[in-house]
């Protein structure tokens, strides 16, 4: 049996709106090229997705585009969003988005985990996830904000 190697990485912002309103962005994958540099093209339904929803993502790698085929796998109405894909270069990929209010203010959470990857993460690779979450967050906070 192969052996594979288990990661898991969250971070976290507080954003000025409800819970509500910053799942339902998140949770449309339309919205994820203007908060995610590597997503470039979606194919899905332009609303937020509910549990067993299915969309395509096109998504840029070093090695050039990864074709993502995401399933909505649980999904707490304000609350809870877990989306599962699968790729052969870093095995099953789930991102999970929690919401939470506080203090009139939402704690946005991603957590990206990757139960058994082929390979084990490397120092760099984890710099660049959080380098990429940290601009993704903020872009997410921007976005939110100004539409409100």
């Amino acid at each position: 049996m192969t052996e594979t190697y288990e990661f898991e990485r969250s971070h976290e912002i507080f954003i000025d709106a409800a819970p509500g309103v910053v799942l339902d962005y998140v949770s449309n994958p339309n919205s994820w090229p203007e908060w995610i540099y590597a997503s470039h093209h979606i194919e899905s339904e332009d609303r937020p997705l509910k549990l067993g929803d299915t969309f395509r993502e096109l998504w840029h790698t070093k090695s050039g585009e990864a074709e993502l085929n995401w399933t909505v796998t649980e999904f707490q109405e304000a609350r809870l969003w877990i989306g599962e894909t699968h790729t052969p270069f870093t095995g099953t990929i789930i991102v999970r988005y929690d919401v939470e209010s506080i203090e009139g203010r939402t704690k946005f959470t991603r957590t990206l985990i990757n139960p058994a990857r082929p390979k084990p993460v490397t120092e760099k690779i984890v710099q660049a996830i959080d380098t990429e979450a940290a601009e993704s967050l903020e872009n997410i906070k921007r976005n939110v904000e100004n539409a409100a």
